[in-house]
């Protein structure tokens, strides 16, 4: 979607602050030993308190109100019964609808101990998503997100999952724009428009560049099982800048 008026703005700010803290509440609670069921009641739970429901579950009646993802898991994981381990890489996204308004946000976390590899990897993802949000800016092409995400990752020796992308949101969970790659594209000459809501979500792996389905029909791996670490947020595009709806 489009802002178009201050009352969208302020709904969409206030659904960002919920996923927020609900990523926050369920990373204070993130240990080695519980399951993965257990952490995403504390997000539902959380979810639940603020009014808010959970996307996936409303929008694709996903078996879970969160996405735990772990270590070679890109994405959609569904929480369950694993119990996470020590040494664990853990994503967890989080996303939710307030009063007809989406956003979406996700981070992943290490479980102590954490290795060299899993600390660069995850401190390339943050300095990616970073990068990212700052080319940011009404007008600017879309490729550009993608350009500086696969320059930081190649510079560490890392690579980006490239059949995976960030999404318009807003009034749904997934919109136009469809595909906010994490790589550059020449050919995409699309340019970002005033108040548009999109995700930029950088999935950085240890060698992986695609993502494939797991016999679940949700679970989405890496197609060689290395690792892959994922950060996300919901942004509008200004004449300033990004504007960052999923901030604590």
């Amino acid at each position: 979607m489009s802002i178009q008026t201050e009352e969208e703005l302020h709904g969409l700010k206030r659904v960002g602050r919920i996923v927020a803290l609900a990523l926050e509440e369920m990373r204070k609670h993130l240990k080695a030993g519980m399951t993965t069921r257990e952490l995403d009641e504390i997000g539902q739970r959380f979810l639940e308190k603020h009014k808010a429901k959970s996307a996936p579950k409303l929008t694709y009646n996903f078996p879970g109100a969160t996405c735990i993802s772990i270590n070679d898991e890109v994405a959609h994981g569904i929480p369950g019964d694993r119990a996470i381990q020590p040494g664990d890489l853990v994503n967890l996204d989080v996303s939710a609808e307030l009063n007809g308004l989406f956003a979406d946000t996700g981070a992943t976390f290490p479980v102590s101990p954490v290795s060299d590899l899993q600390r660069r990897l995850c401190a390339t993802a943050r300095r990616a998503l970073r990068k990212a949000v700052a080319v940011v800016r009404t007008d600017a092409k879309f490729n550009r997100i993608g350009r500086v995400i696969e320059e930081e990752a190649h510079a560490s020796g890392f690579e980006v999952i490239r059949n995976l992308f960030g999404h318009g949101v807003g009034r749904g969970l997934h919109e136009e724009p469809e595909e906010v790659a994490n790589f550059y594209d020449v050919q995409d000459q699309r340019r970002m428009t005033e108040g548009l809501v999109f995700t930029i979500e950088p999935m950085l792996t240890t060698g992986a560049r695609f993502a494939v389905e797991d016999r679940d029909g949700w679970t989405m791996r890496t197609e060689d099982g290395s690792l892959v670490v994922q950060y996300e947020h919901t942004v509008v595009a200004t004449k300033r800048g990004a504007l960052v709806l999923t901030q604590a």
